[in-house]
């Protein structure tokens, strides 16, 4: 079972996480399902910004991105090559090191 590797986030989770993960599952699904709760405005139907992770260690081993989801990361605050949103990430076998951002882009929220 592929383990997934939280660095420390001021708010989600200041002191990190390791979590036991399931092959097949969003890397957003294994947050929320372990008492991390980053935020997934669209619900996660790959139409926001708001749960963009930074993978520290593993991108390999995920899912490859799509189109949308590589066109939807062109408006992440923060974006890096390594950059994906969590909720089209799939994990596979590998373990994994992820960051989420300090910020993210919700327009909902912020009331634009």
């Amino acid at each position: 079972m592929p383990q997934l590797i939280v660095l420390p986030h001021i708010e989600l989770c200041p002191e990190g996480a390791a979590i036991e993960a399931t092959s097949g599952t969003t890397i957003c699904d294994t947050l929320l399902a372990n008492g991390i709760e980053i935020e997934h405005a669209c619900e996660k139907s790959c139409a926001c910004t708001t749960c963009h992770v930074i993978v520290r260690e593993g991108l390999e081993s995920l899912t490859e991105a799509e189109e949308k989801e590589e066109d939807l990361l062109d408006k992440a605050w923060g974006l890096e090559p390594n950059s994906r949103l969590s909720c089209q990430a799939v994990i596979m076998s590998q373990d994994l090191v992820i960051e989420i951002p300090k910020y993210s882009i919700n327009m909902v929220k912020e009331g634009h």
